[in-house]
This record gives C-alpha cells, sequence and structure tokens, in this order.
C-alpha cells in the first residue's frame, strides 16, 4: 500500500488498482474510506484507479490537528499526491462530497486538471446544495418500491430535522435495493470518520463567488453525471453545476441513485471512458 506524507507530516494511504493512465479518485462519505468504491463498476478495466483515502479514514493516518479535516485544507494532500506520483497533470473523478473537494482544487490549480469527473456531486462548494424539497421530490418517485411505506415517513422526518438517520431510508441511495447494494450499505458505518465529516463542510469551508469565479476560468472538460432517481443532486441541479464550468457536460445515468456504477456497472463504465477519452456528448 503506498503512501506519502502531507505538508503537516501526515502519513496519507492511497491504493492502485487496473492497469493504464491514471485516474485520480476522490471519495464522497463525507469522509468515508475509498473502499466503497471498489473498482467503480469496472472502470479499472481502462484506467489505473488511484483511490486516495482522506486522511483520518482507511488506512490514512490521523492528523495532529482536526481543523485539517475542512474540504478547503484537503486540497493540500491533493496537491502532494500528484507532485508525489509526478504527474504534470492529471485526470480527476470525485464522487458525492468528494466533488467539492475537486471543485476546490480545480479552482486552486486549473493547470493541474485535465478531465474532471464529478459523479452525483452535490456542488456545496458552489453554493447550490441539494434541499430538501428536492430530495423529497426524487423520494416520491420511488413510491412503488416495497420498502417505501416504511421508509418514506423516516426520510422525511430526517430531512425535516425531527428525526434521527435511520438505515431504514437507505435504500433512497441506491437505484436497486438489491443484495449488492444493501451489502455495499452495511459498511458505510465502519467506512466512515464522523467527526471528520462534521468537519469537511464547516464554517469556512467553502467561498462559494470566488470558486465560482475560478472556475469559469477552467480550461478542462467537466463531466457531471447524475443518477435519475438521485436526490442530492437531482438531474436538473447537476446542469446548473455544468454551467458553471466553460467546457462542462451533463449524463443522466437512466435508473441510477447516489452509487451509479452499483445500479448499472457497463452504462457508468461506458459513459466515463467516453469522456475521459475525449468521445463524451453534450444531451444526456
Amino acid at each position: 500500500m503506498p503512501t506519502f506524507h502531507a505538508s503537516d507530516g501526515t502519513e496519507i494511504a492511497y491504493h492502485l488498482r487496473g492497469e493504464g493512465e491514471p485516474l485520480v479518485v476522490l471519495p464522497g462519505g463525507p469522509m468515508r474510506a475509498s473502499a466503497y468504491l471498489g473498482d467503480l463498476g469496472g472502470l479499472t478495466a481502462h484506467r489505473q484507479l488511484v483511490l486516495l483515502d482522506l486522511r483520518g479514514t482507511g488506512d490514512s493516518a490521523m492528523p495532529a490537528d482536526p481543523a485539517t479535516y475542512r474540504c478547503d485544507h484537503l486540497v493540500d494532500d491533493v496537491e502532494v499526491l500528484r507532485a508525489h506520483m509526478g504527474l504534470a497533470h492529471m485526470d480527476v473523478l470525485a464522487h458525492s462530497a468528494g466533488g467539492s473537494l475537486a471543485m476546490l482544487y480545480a479552482a486552486r490549480y486549473p493547470q493541474r486538471v485535465s478531465r474532471l469527473a464529478l459523479v452525483t456531486a452535490t456542488p456545496w462548494a458552489l453554493g447550490m446544495p441539494a434541499t430538501a424539497g428536492d430530495r423529497l421530490a426524487a423520494a416520491r418517485s420511488r413510491e412503488g418500491e416495497p420498502w417505501f411505506e416504511e421508509a418514506f415517513p423516516a426520510f422525511e422526518a430526517w430531512l425535516a430535522g425531527s428525526g434521527d438517520f435511520d438505515p431504514v431510508f437507505a435504500p433512497f441511495f441506491y437505484g436497486r435495493w438489491d443484495d449488492a447494494a444493501q451489502e455495499h450499505d452495511a459498511r458505510a458505518d465502519d467506512e466512515s470518520n464522523d467527526e471528520a465529516g462534521d468537519i469537511y463542510g464547516s464554517d469556512g469551508a467553502y467561498d462559494p463567488p470566488t470558486t465560482r469565479t475560478e472556475l469559469s476560468s477552467l480550461t478542462a472538460p467537466v463531466l457531471v453525471l447524475a443518477g435519475e432517481l438521485d436526490g442530492g443532486p437531482r438531474p436538473e441541479l447537476a446542469r446548473r453545476t455544468a454551467d458553471v464550468f466553460p467546457n462542462g457536460e451533463v449524463a443522466v445515468q437512466p435508473g441510477a441513485g447516489h452509487f451509479p456504477w452499483l445500479d448499472d456497472p457497463e452504462w457508468f463504465v461506458r459513459r466515463v471512458v467516453a469522456f475521459l477519452d475525449g468521445r463524451g456528448h453534450r444531451g444526456d
């Protein structure tokens, strides 16, 4: 397992899977170990995945200063990884909360990003969070599912702030609540650093006006991939995110939730590889 030392001395781990041109992968959660990403539906057949364990997650060490869990501080770790690997520039794929980290990195180091894929990434860094209304609208579209009647009231209460996070509504985050999805969800608690997750997007992490201005001059192609059934982000929010980038495009994966490589691996890999190879197209 390769490691490097961040600028503050924290030992950071990353995992190499597959062969080919490197693709740096930033996990979500926020602050969930990169193990949950697996091989991203078989993307390892096309690229070497460089799966970063953010500080305090997975095989990476805990930092001396917990304040460094904040998203804007993590940008430095991504840049040290790039230099450690000897990459003049790199393709980056970021999932979920990792999308905000990727946006902050691209804003600060635009010349280091050759292509950027944002997968089901709520754009907190742009000041555009997914709203409770967004999430409920997506949830209501699942009304025909056998688990809906039990899951929806708990989900609604959580979004309203009158209930706690409840595993009963986990199916809303997956396009298919099958064995693979249930096994994937069951690992979430063990793979997540909740303390770090609370700090990740805390006060001061984001400066949306500045980030928008900096990203408006990013020349790298950007793919914003949304799941048709996902509430955060919904496809419309993904389209608004893509509009921020001069060279942005949107793909909406049919029948997918927040983890689209689990719902339809072939569709996901085909679309991401087309983008990374320069064969992406608008209007998905």
